[in-house]
């Protein structure tokens, strides 16, 4: 396939900061909370050279509870919009957003629910040297980052079909 018939760089980029901008909503309002509930405590350290005051800041009860259940709403959205979503339709929300979609090379299907998890901690590897692994789509002939090559998943057109997929095996007759 031409370079043409993978998704550009710049869409996944921009499909990948759709996808976290709920995420960064919801952990933000949570860390508004706790920190704007946090207990301040200020004392004045009135000694002989008199330096000011001193501050220190925690978070209430509340203000934790909230921010810890932020963090776990935001777990199950990344596992359901990265792992459920993408496992079984190709598509996050970003993707579905800039029309395109991550599939098996091999198959030209969605990869699964299971693989689509391990993809995104794949997505590590991108990070390990200076985040080169994400730029590779920017010269790579199929447009793949390193965790797309290590998956052997790309992306294409979300209108696009499979490119390439493996034939199904045999199939035993319909019984009547």
């Amino acid at each position: 396939m031409p370079k043409e018939a993978y998704t550009p760089w710049i869409t996944r980029v921009i499909g990948y900061l759709i996808d976290i901008v709920p995420a960064a909503v919801v952990l933000g309002i949570g860390a508004g909370i706790a920190f704007g509930t946090a207990d301040n405590q200020c004392v004045s350290n009135g000694g002989q050279y008199d330096y000011g005051v001193d501050c220190t800041s925690s978070m209430t009860a509340f203000g934790l509870i909230i921010y810890i259940l932020a963090y776990a709403l935001v777990a199950v959205y990344a596992i359901w919009n990265w792992g459920y979503r993408q496992g079984t339709t190709g598509q996050s929300i970003g993707k579905s957003v800039m029309k395109f979609k991550v599939i098996s090379e091999k198959t030209g299907q969605p990869i699964g629910f299971g693989m689509s998890i391990v993809r995104q901690l794949a997505h590590i590897v991108d990070s390990i040297v200076c985040y080169i692994g994400w730029l590779f789509p920017l010269w790579d002939a199929k447009r793949q980052t390193l965790a797309d090559k290590i998956m052997t998943t790309i992306c294409v057109p979300a209108d696009q079909v499979a490119l390439n997929p493996q034939p199904l095996p045999p199939q035993p007759p319909p019984v009547e």
